[in-house]
């Protein structure tokens, strides 16, 4: 085994110490009874309850029939499917938005001073306040999530690729400048690659909004996912359920942002001197 890999793993287990003992904390809690049960179930109770939200019953196998047969739903698979598509959709549309402008805003100033003060006026307002005007435009169902999703990731992803274009460092546009370079080279050849670590670091911001904003707006919109479980439960006080479905949530997130790291580490090889 190699080094790095030795590494990561004692890293790991150095990371789950503090998980592993709040876990065992909150168990010794729940078995004394000192915490109502509906108002916090155990980590035993959370995890049988995940396990059924997780696996659907086979109405054909007698073994299922059982006890615990009753409560099992499969609704997992279809809810976090349900809202990695609007977090991917939503995501795809604010960033693919935000990128030329942003590109056009940091390299023209004429463009930068006439859109900044809109883009200042709209970047404080969060989400979750066009959540009328989203049911109001595009009714219920997919199309509103999408739009608040949109909305959560197009600031992130926007201000990192004006920062990125704007710092560029001077000494690389005077020497492309002094060997000739034409506008179209100098924006291809040094300002954007200058500027793609900011605009991956926006990207990676803007996914992780995406996904806080997608579990708001199930919550409203939309009849599946997460969000909705998540709602759905706490109407029958269904405890259990509801860290279940946070806990699946950590999970994705936990996921998606590994992925953004692992991309953001491959396409910034060159930046960060790693090897391949």
């Amino acid at each position: 085994m190699s080094q790095p890999t030795r590494i990561s793993a004692a890293g790991i287990l150095r990371g789950a110490i503090v998980p592993l003992l709040v876990i065992a904390f909150w168990q010794v809690l729940s078995s004394s009874g000192l915490i109502n049960p509906t108002v916090l179930p155990s980590p035993l109770a959370v995890v049988v309850r995940w396990w059924q939200y997780l696996i659907p019953a086979d109405p054909y196998d007698p073994a299922q029939m059982s006890w615990f047969a009753w409560a099992l739903s499969g609704e997992m698979l279809h809810d976090a499917w349900s809202s990695l598509y609007r977090v991917v959709l939503g995501f795809a549309v604010g960033a693919g938005l935000a990128l030329p402008l942003g590109l056009l805003m940091g390299s023209s100033p004429r463009i930068y001073a006439l859109m900044d003060p809109l883009v200042q006026v709209l970047r404080p307002i969060p989400p979750i306040a066009y959540i009328p005007l989203a049911i109001l435009w595009f009714g219920l169902g997919n199309p509103p999530a999408v739009f608040l999703i949109a909305i959560g990731a197009f600031f992130p992803v926007l201000m990192n690729t004006i920062a990125g274009v704007r710092h560029v460092d001077g000494i690389y546009l005077r020497a492309a400048r002094n060997l000739g370079a034409g506008r179209l080279t100098m924006f291809l050849r040094v300002i954007l690659p200058a500027a793609t670590p900011y605009i991956l670091a926006g990207a990676r911001i803007g996914i992780g909004t995406a996904f806080i904003v997608v579990i708001v707006s199930e919550m409203i919109a939309v009849n599946a996912g997460l969000g909705f479980r998540i709602l759905e439960a706490r109407e029958f006080m269904w405890s259990d359920k509801i860290i279940a479905g946070m806990f699946t949530i950590g999970i994705l997130g936990l996921a998606i942002d590994i992925a953004m790291n692992r991309l953001n580490n491959h396409l910034l090889r060159w930046h960060r001197g790693l090897e391949s």
